[in-house]
C-alpha cells in the first residue's frame, strides 16, 4: 500500500499526548501572563456578536457527504479518492513580502532549517516565514520560558489541552493579538477558507468575548473515543455494531468471547470511553439550575460497579488489568483482546496496515452508542471542536496581522485543493509523486514535509480519508452517521475557563481518578472510590461554587 498522509493520522501522536482532553472544557489557570489579560469565559451574547460567520466550502465535493445532527453538530465528510481536479481556492499569492517567525510542536525528527519544502512554501505564500518546530514532548516547558521573557514568535501554536500550563487566558490581550476586528461576523468573508471553519472551533479560541485563536483540525463531531471491536472476528460470530443494546448485552458478550485457555479475552480497558453510556457527563451537568458533578451521580457508581465486576469475572486481559496500556494495540491486532476502548483517531489507514500485518482479515469496528439500561435514549457528549489553536503576537501591526491572516487562509484551504496539496505534500516531483491518484511522498517529502508544521498554524476542518483503504473510510463514516443523532453539547462546551491555580488540583481530581482506575482493574472496590470522592468533596464543593459564581451565573452553560 502506498505511503501517504491522511488528515486523521496527522495528530495521532499529539492526541496521545493530550490524552482525554476532549473530556474537559478548555481550562487555563489564572496568572499574571505578563499583565492583566482578557482571558476567561465568554458570554453567549458576547460570543454571538464576535463569532466569525460560517460559510461552508463547496469547491471540493466529498464522496460521502456530511450528515447533520443537532445544532453545530455534523459528521466529517468522507473522501474515497484524492480529488483529481485539485482546484485553486486562493486567487493570488497571499503574502506581501513580510518576514516572520513561527513555532509549532512536533512529535518526531525536526527538519533542517531552510530546507527545500520551507523554501517552496515561502515562495507559494509570498513571504519569509521561518518555521521553528519545537519538541512536542517538552513543549509544555519550552513555551512558558518564552512567555515569561515576553519573547513569543510572531505566530505560535498553543494546544488547548495545555492552556493551564501556558496560562493562555493570561496571555490573551497581553502577548496574544486580538483578532476580533479582522474576523468577527462577516469580516471573515475576506478569508473564505477561514470562513469555512465551523463556529464551534472559533469559540474554542475565544477569550473574554474576543477572538484570539486560529483553529486547526476542527470537527463538528468530536468525541473523545469509543468502544472498538474486531469486526472481522465478531461478525463470524454474528455480532454487529448494533448487536449490543445494553450493558448487560456487553457483559454477556464478555463471557461468550473470553477463552483464557486459548489466550483470548473479550476486553482490554474500556472505562474511559464507555462510562458515558450510563448517562454520565464528562464532568458536570446542570439539574434545577445547579451544577452536579459526575462523581455525585448514582449512574456513575453503577458504571463503576459494572467495570469492577467485568474485571473480577475474568473477561479483561491480565496485561490490561496490570496497566500495560502501551501494548494494547498489539493485543488488539493479535486477536488477544476483541473489544477495546480508544480514541477515534485510531480508525485510519495506518491502523489498517498494522492490523493487516498481524491478520490479513483485520477490520476495525465500533459498537453503536447505547444506553446502559437498554431503554433510555442513548447519548454521548461532544468534545471540544478543536484543541489545536494558533495565535498571533500582539506586537504585530495591523498590516502584518492582515498578511498573516491571508496566509492562514491559504493554509486552511479545503482537502484536496491545490493549496492543501502543497501544504501537506509539498511540490509534485520533488516532495511527492502521484501514485494511482494518491500523493505519495518521495524521500525528500518524508524528510521535510511529513513532519507536520504548517497545518498546526491553520488547517481546514477534518475529513475522513484513507486512500488505498476505502473500507476504513466507509466504516468510520457509517459509524459517525449512525450515531450523530445521539451527540449533545456538554456543560461548558468549547468554553475557555480561567480557573484559579488553587482549584486546578480539585478539577483534575487525580486521587479519585487513580482509585477509579484501580477499581476498573479489580484492585480496589467501588466503596474505595466512594471514600476517595468523600475526601475530594470539600475541594470539589469549592470548585463547584467558583464555577457557579464565576462561570454558570455570568456566562451560562455554553450549550
Amino acid at each position: 500500500m502506498t505511503e501517504q498522509m491522511n488528515r486523521r493520522t496527522l495528530l495521532n501522536t499529539a492526541v496521545a499526548v493530550a490524552g482525554t482532553a476532549a473530556l474537559a472544557p478548555l481550562l487555563s489557570a489564572c496568572g499574571n501572563g505578563g499583565g492583566q489579560g482578557s482571558g476567561g469565559a465568554s458570554t453567549k451574547k458576547g460570543l454571538k456578536a464576535v463569532l466569525p460567520a460560517y460559510v461552508p466550502d463547496s469547491s471540493v465535493k466529498p464522496d460521502i457527504p456530511s450528515v447533520a445532527g443537532g445544532t453545530d453538530i455534523a459528521t466529517d465528510p468522507g473522501f474515497l479518492t484524492y480529488p483529481a481536479a485539485r482546484p485553486r481556492t486562493v486567487d493570488s499569492v497571499p503574502g506581501k513580502g513580510g518576514s516572520y517567525t513561527a513555532v509549532t510542536p512536533l512529535w518526531g525528527t525536526i527538519p533542517s532549517p531552510g530546507n527545500s519544502f520551507y523554501q517552496a512554501m515561502n515562495k507559494a505564500l509570498g513571504l519569509d516565514l521561518t518555521i521553528k518546530p519545537a519538541d512536542g514532548n517538552n513543549y509544555l516547558t519550552i513555551i512558558p520560558t518564552m512567555t515569561s521573557a515576553k519573547k513569543l514568535p510572531d505566530w505560535i501554536q498553543l494546544p488547548a489541552w495545555w492552556n493551564s500550563g501556558f496560562n493562555t487566558g493570561g496571555l490573551a490581550g497581553t502577548q496574544l493579538a486580538d483578532l476580533t476586528p479582522y474576523l468577527a461576523g462577516d469580516k471573515i468573508k475576506k478569508y473564505p477558507n477561514l470562513a469555512a471553519i465551523p463556529s464551534g472551533a472559533w469559540q474554542a479560541g475565544a477569550w473574554g468575548n474576543k477572538i484570539y485563536g486560529i483553529p486547526s483540525y476542527s470537527s463538528s463531531a468530536v468525541v473523545s473515543g469509543t468502544t472498538f471491536y474486531r469486526r472481522d472476528i465478531l461478525e463470524t460470530k454474528g455480532v454487529t455494531a448494533d448487536h449490543v443494546k445494553s450493558a448487560d448485552d456487553l457483559f454477556a458478550l464478555g463471557k461468550e468471547l473470553t477463552d483464557a485457555k486459548r489466550g483470548v479475552w473479550a476486553f482490554d480497558d474500556v472505562w474511559t470511553y464507555l462510562f458515558p453510556f450510563w448517562g454520565v457527563p464528562n464532568k458536570w451537568k446542570v439539574e434545577n439550575g445547579k451544577l452536579v458533578n459526575k462523581y455525585e451521580m448514582p449512574e456513575f457508581l453503577e458504571a463503576l460497579d459494572w467495570h469492577y465486576k467485568l474485571a473480577k469475572a475474568g473477561y479483561v486481559h491480565p496485561d490490561a488489568l496490570a496497566g500495560q496500556d502501551a501494548a494494547g494495540a498489539t493485543r488488539f491486532y493479535a486477536g488477544k483482546v476483541l473489544i477495546s476502548g480508544g480514541g477515534t483517531g485510531a480508525w485510519n489507514l495506518s491502523d489498517q496496515q498494522s492490523g493487516a500485518a498481524a491478520d490479513k482479515n483485520y477490520r476495525r469496528g465500533a459498537v453503536n452508542i447505547f444506553a446502559a439500561d437498554g431503554s433510555s435514549k442513548p447519548s454521548l457528549f461532544l468534545g471540544n471542536s478543536t484543541g489545536t489553536i494558533s495565535y498571533l503576537n500582539r506586537r504585530l501591526k495591523k498590516d502584518q496581522i492582515e498578511e498573516l491572516l491571508a496566509v492562514a487562509d491559504y493554509l486552511a484551504a479545503p482537502y484536496g485543493s491545490a493549496e492543501y496539496t502543497m501544504v501537506n505534500y509539498g511540490v509534485e516531483g520533488v516532495h511527492h509523486t502521484m501514485v494511482k491518484g494518491v500523493p505519495t511522498f518521495t524521500d525528500a517529502g518524508k524528510k521535510y514535509v511529513q513532519p507536520q508544521t504548517y497545518s498546526f498554524l491553520a488547517s481546514c476542518p477534518q475529513v475522513i480519508s484513507n486512500p488505498g483503504a476505502d473500507q476504513v473510510t466507509k466504516d468510520f463514516a457509517a459509524w459517525q452517521a449512525a450515531n450523530v443523532e445521539y451527540l449533545y453539547k456538554p456543560v461548558f462546551w468549547n468554553m475557555n475557563i480561567s480557573l484559579p491555580a488553587t482549584l486546578a488540583t480539585a478539577d483534575a481530581a487525580q486521587s479519585v481518578e487513580d482509585t477509579i482506575k484501580d477499581c476498573c482493574h479489580g484492585k480496589q472496590k467501588v466503596s474505595d472510590v466512594q471514600d476517595a470522592i468523600s475526601a475530594w468533596k470539600s475541594s470539589g464543593d469549592r470548585l463547584r461554587q467558583w464555577l457557579t459564581s464565576n462561570v454558570l451565573e455570568k456566562y451560562g452553560t455554553g450549550q
